[in-house]
C-alpha cells in the first residue's frame, strides 16, 4: 500500500514535470500580410499598429483582417518556433492570451484549431465582402452568423491584452531588443 501511494505520488510529480505540447499553429504562405516574406515580422509590426489605436482598423477591413489574422498567427508561432526562444516567457504567454481575447470577441470557437481560423481570415482579407465571410465564416470554427463577425472585425474594440502582448513582442523581434533600424536612434 505505501509503496502503491509512492508510486503514484512520483508518477505525478514527474508527469507535471513533462513538457507542455505547443499550441496549435497556423501555417501562413508568404506574403500573408501584405508586405515582405518574413511573416513573423510582418505580423508582429501589423498587430503592434493595429491593436494600439483601434482608429486605424475601422471602415479598413483588410488591416482589420490582417491585425486578427496576426494576433492568431503569433499565439502559435511564438510558442513553438525555435527562432523565438530568446523572447519572453511572459510575452509568450500574453499572445496565447491575446488569441483567446481576439477569438471572444469575434465569436471563434476557443478549441478551433488554428490552421482552420487562419484559413478563413487569409480568404476574407483578400476580398471582406459579406459575400466571402458568408461562404468562410461558418461553424464550427466560427460561432456567430457572418455578418456580424464582420461586422465586429470592422470594428474592432480596444482589446487590452491583444495591444500589450503585440507591444511587447514588437519590443523583443530582434534578439538584442528593440529594431536593427540603425537611424532611428
Amino acid at each position: 500500500m505505501r509503496f502503491g501511494v509512492l508510486a503514484l505520488a512520483g508518477a505525478l510529480v514527474l508527469g507535471a514535470c513533462a513538457p507542455t505540447p505547443p499550441p496549435s499553429t497556423a501555417r501562413l504562405p508568404p506574403g500573408a500580410f501584405g508586405g515582405n516574406d518574413d511573416n513573423d515580422i510582418m505580423a508582429i509590426n501589423t498587430a503592434d499598429w493595429a491593436f494600439s489605436n483601434p482608429a486605424r482598423t475601422h471602415g479598413n477591413p483588410i488591416n482589420a483582417v490582417r491585425a486578427v489574422l496576426a494576433i492568431e498567427y503569433l499565439g502559435g508561432e511564438l510558442s513553438s518556433s525555435p527562432r523565438w526562444d530568446f523572447m519572453s516567457s511572459l510575452t509568450k504567454l500574453q499572445m496565447l492570451q491575446a488569441r483567446q481575447e481576439v477569438r471572444e470577441t469575434l465569436g471563434i470557437a476557443p478549441d478551433a484549431p488554428s490552421q482552420a481560423v487562419a484559413n478563413a481570415l487569409l480568404a476574407l482579407s483578400q476580398n471582406p465582402t459579406p459575400a466571402t465571410a458568408a461562404q468562410v465564416l461558418k461553424p464550427p470554427v466560427f460561432t456567430l452568423p457572418p455578418e456580424e463577425t464582420l461586422a465586429r472585425i470592422e470594428n474592432l474594440p480596444y482589446l487590452q491584452m491583444a495591444n500589450l502582448a503585440s507591444h511587447r513582442a514588437s519590443e523583443q523581434e530582434y534578439p538584442t531588443g528593440g529594431s536593427l533600424c540603425i537611424v532611428c536612434g
